[in-house]
């Protein structure tokens, strides 16, 4: 029985890996689980599950849980980033499910992989910040990192068999979230509560705006360039509304290669887990004849200007990958919270990694300081009249957009 560390275990990934836990209640268990303040959920799964350690990363919410430590004796209750790491690092997990949204999962993650645990990955931001150290020390230190997400995942999938070096291109698929097809007139007025209705997925408040600006796929790029070693002009997005293709790679001989499924997180989850073993599961099966149509658009990058900005700093490198994750982080939290409008989220991701200054091969220490600079920075920042209600114009240059690399490109 492989004992398994869930972090993030009352997210949507979290949820859903203990599903699968139920699912084969012979070949896992939980050892350890985390929360950041949802202790009503947390609390339940500890009843459930009778975990060895218990994480509380929210301050107020531990000293909140304290007739928890009492109820569950058994169970140890840590707080804070000290105990995610010995969550993951401890000597009897075997495996680990990275499902923390955000750069708080970085170290966690370093710990895993210097402890030789399977890492299954559903974090984005870990390797859009330190793709060039979280991948040269999995290396050294042997340890398989396997994706969580659905299109990295079927990446992953399809290249079984292959070698990363015959890779042509990947193609990424993309949702195109509750705004595809409309316009910029149309989107400046979007306010969050829209933003959250994604048409095919159940995912977390942060991951749901990512999508409605498309820099869910913008990060996924990012991310794709590490798990698989890329060049950014290797990586195309495309918009498939129905979500059954979750992406595909284009090998060198001109053959396509996909990974298809109906859309249920919990597949690339028990594939992570169980690799390279593929377990018959209860998850619903696909009928290609009832489905009669798939369809293919290209992403439109003018109306979601996250997804040029994307490629953009993976061009740049260095610290830029950073800036963006963390503004990015930022600005969805105020824009979940009405305190600015849609366009605002770029407009303030592109001002911040023009205010903040660039180190190429950035150590693990440059990477959290540039983190914590760019959220500080950030929170601080307040758009224009014009950004509220327009595309946006924060830089002095009419109504146009100004790029950091030298070009004026009408937004």
């Amino acid at each position: 029985m492989k004992k398994i560390s869930i972090l993030g275990s009352t997210g949507s990934i979290g949820q859903q890996t203990l599903a699968i836990v139920d699912e084969f209640p012979n070949d896992f268990e939980v050892f350890a689980i985390s929360c950041h303040r949802d202790l009503k959920r947390f609390e339940a799964q500890v009843a459930k599950y009778k975990p060895k350690m218990a994480i509380i990363t929210d301050p107020e919410a531990y000293q909140s849980a304290a007739a928890l430590k009492i109820q569950y004796p058994s169970t140890q209750f840590l707080s804070g980033r000290e105990g995610l790491i010995e969550a993951v690092s401890h000597e009897a997990v075997q495996s680990v499910v990275i499902a923390i949204v955000g750069n708080d999962a970085l170290l966690p993650t370093i710990a895993a992989i210097e402890a030789r645990k399977r890492v299954c990955i559903a974090n984005k931001e870990v390797l859009v910040t330190s793709g060039h150290i979280i991948m040269p020390l999995a290396a050294e230190k042997n340890v398989e990192l396997i994706p969580v997400d659905s299109e990295h995942s079927a990446l992953f999938q399809a290249l079984q068999g292959n070698e990363k070096s015959s890779i042509e291109k990947v193609i990424l698929t993309a949702s195109g979230g509750p705004f595809r097809g409309m316009k910029r007139s149309e989107l400046v007025d979007k306010t969050a509560r829209e933003a959250l209705k994604h048409p095919k997925w159940d995912m977390g408040q942060k991951i749901s705006i990512d999508s409605a600006t498309l820099m869910n796929k913008g990060l996924e790029v990012i991310e794709a360039k590490w798990l698989f070693d890329l060049k950014p002009e290797q990586i195309d997005v495309v918009v498939h509304p129905q979500s059954i293709i979750h992406s595909l790679i284009q090998y060198q001989d001109s053959s396509v290669m996909a990974q298809m499924g109906l859309p249920d997180m919990r597949l690339p989850i028990v594939y992570a887990l169980n690799y390279p073993t593929r377990k018959a599961t209860s998850l619903e099966r696909m009928d290609l004849a009832a489905l009669m149509t798939l369809t293919f658009e290209r992403a439109d990058k003018e109306t979601f200007p996250c997804l040029e900005l994307a490629y953009e700093v993976l061009r740049a490198g260095g610290l830029q990958p950073t800036i963006l994750n963390a503004a990015n982080e930022v600005l969805v939290a105020r824009y979940l919270a009405n305190e600015i409008g849609f366009y605002d989220i770029p407009a303030g991701i592109e001002w911040a990694l023009a205010q903040c200054g660039n180190t190429q091969n950035p150590t693990l220490e440059n990477v959290l300081e540039s983190d914590l600079e760019t959220r500080l920075r950030t929170a601080k920042w307040q758009p224009t009249q014009r950004s509220r209600f327009r595309t946006t114009c924060f830089d002095g240059y009419g109504w146009q957009r100004h790029s950091i690399y030298g070009m004026g490109v009408p937004w």
